[in-house]
């Protein structure tokens, strides 16, 4: 089984409309950096996919090492700084599709959004 994960920081201030638009953003983007027969084999399945939150920028720092010490395919999403948060800023992460048992060793702990 694969799945899709996208984590969104909440301690940013993005309102609901710049969450929304940052996670598919991080799903978009992730999707394209997956290979093609893992995409076919998930959209088959249903194309399960989980919104997840952090709370701070020490907890996106955790998952981030913590996705590359596992060697898990994932994109960074930062906020282009014309509306609501300074350029640069982090939002979100896109990870897979990918296999839903190692995805969830790094982010099977983290709360629904």
């Amino acid at each position: 089984m694969y799945k899709q994960v996208i984590i969104l920081r909440k301690d940013v201030g993005m309102d609901k409309g710049k969450m929304i638009a940052h996670a598919i953003h991080a799903a978009i983007d992730s999707m394209r950096d997956t290979d093609d027969e893992i995409v076919k084999k998930w959209d088959k399945e249903g194309s399960k996919k989980v919104v997840l939150k952090i709370n701070s920028e020490k907890e996106f720092d955790k998952v981030q090492s913590q996705l590359k010490k596992a060697k898990l395919p994932f994109v960074i999403i930062k906020d282009a700084g014309k509306t609501q948060l300074k350029r640069g800023t982090i939002t979100a992460i896109g990870i897979g599709p990918i296999e839903e048992k190692k995805v969830d060793k790094v982010t099977g702990k983290l709360k629904l959004l």
